[in-house]
């Protein structure tokens, strides 16, 4: 081959075996204005006067991770007002012989997870200042639902960030091992309608196991942020699950073997279609599932749970796309798909989409690249890999 070929031939095995990592890498201060200018943007355009239901509630645990990062009294003060203006509570029925766990929107859905999701925002503002008043109403709540013999509430792959969290922080803060124990079990439930083992990957819920339905080209389809609710609720499940908890090699297996999936499926240009598995199913690039990837995957590093260029990689091109396309020049976060439950094809998603959930995960991942480039050691590596690609 001759040398003008032979060059050609390198320079398109490199574009195509490796993401494209268009920017520099940032260090924590460029990190931390990112962090800054996107939660004052979102805090400065929307009132913390909502109700608690899982979208609200997703980015408040987004603005704590921040909180926890940076002791911004501002942003605290924005989740405890939006804390004492839903009284501490979730649905707010008194009558236990209505609560219900499927599906609604209603005060009477108390045991329904997307509106259990805002307690781990009271149990983060407890371990601030505990005052019992806090997470009075998530333990009356979810120390009631251990007490039932029922096993099916998470029965989508979004409760599962919307509680597991919740479990694993009463537990802390109670030492209350049913919390744990209850935990596996409805997990064990969980994993036996949505995982599928093949893939290593969540079905959203049962309504789209393979082949009961396909995507456009026949494929399974793995919806990317019900993925990534399940990826960033098992991390949080390790950070507060101590490491001596009999399920606790449980989750990190389950952790590793969906990060593994998960960065094979990754995009060059960072991101991860709404459908991971067939890309053509629904085209182009969206933030909120490649977030909550973005920051497992982050956690596994820091924490030691990963290791290897293949994750450092994945990771590194998933905060360029979060940060070259995904964050607008005012703050804003675009490309977050819309709420609702699966890829749509000809679902227009773009610069100007953005959502409260969506802001939360990229705060979750911003954290984590924080904690991350603060690490001389593992900046050096990620460098050199960087640079050696």
């Amino acid at each position: 081959m001759n040398p003008v070929r032979l060059t050609c031939f390198i320079a398109l095995v490199h574009i195509f075996a490796f993401p494209a990592f268009a920017q520099k890498w940032q260090d924590k201060e460029t990190i931390l204005s990112v962090i800054n200018k996107v939660n004052t943007y979102w805090q400065a355009h929307n009132s913390p006067l909502g109700r608690a239901f899982w979208d609200n509630a997703a980015y408040h645990t987004g603005n704590m991770e921040v909180v926890r990062l940076t002791g911004n009294k501002e942003y605290r003060q924005y989740s405890e007002e939006w804390a004492r203006y839903n009284k501490w509570m979730g649905a707010k029925s008194a009558d236990k012989s209505q609560w219900k766990y499927k599906y609604g929107e209603t005060d009477d859905y108390v045991l329904f997870g997307d509106w259990q999701i805002c307690f781990q925002t009271y149990a983060d503002l407890y371990q601030l200042d505990p005052d019992p008043q806090k997470i009075l109403r998530a333990r009356e709540v979810m120390e009631y639902q251990m007490s039932t013999p029922e096993n099916r509430y998470w029965w989508w792959a979004d409760g599962l960030y919307m509680v597991m969290p919740v479990m694993t922080k009463l537990y802390r803060i109670t030492g209350n091992n049913l919390y744990s124990e209850k935990l596996y079990e409805w997990f064990k439930y969980a994993d036996s309608i949505m995982y599928d083992g093949e893939s290593g990957l969540y079905y959203r819920d049962a309504k789209y196991v393979y082949p009961k339905h396909k995507t456009t080209n026949g494929k399974k389809d793995f919806w990317a942020r019900g993925d990534g609710w399940v990826f960033a609720g098992l991390a949080k499940v390790l950070q507060d699950l101590p490491p001596e908890d009999p399920h606790y090699r449980f989750y990190a297996a389950r952790f590793s073997t969906m990060a593994a999936a998960i960065v094979k499926s990754q995009r060059r240009e960072g991101y991860w279609t709404r459908s991971m598995l067939d890309p053509d199913h629904a085209p182009g690039p969206e933030t909120s599932g490649t977030a909550f990837f973005t920051y497992g995957l982050l956690w596994g590093l820091n924490n030691g749970v990963l290791t290897g260029s293949q994750y450092r990689n994945a990771a590194s091109g998933a905060w360029n796309y979060l940060t070259g396309t995904a964050l607008q020049a005012d703050g804003r976060v675009g490309y977050v798909q819309p709420i609702g439950e699966k890829a749509i094809p000809g679902q227009v998603v773009n610069a100007g989409s953005t959502a409260n959930f969506g802001v939360g995960a990229f705060l979750l991942a911003a954290c984590e690249m924080y904690k991350f480039s603060s690490q001389p050691s593992k900046k050096k590596i990620l460098n050199r890999t960087k640079n050696s690609n």
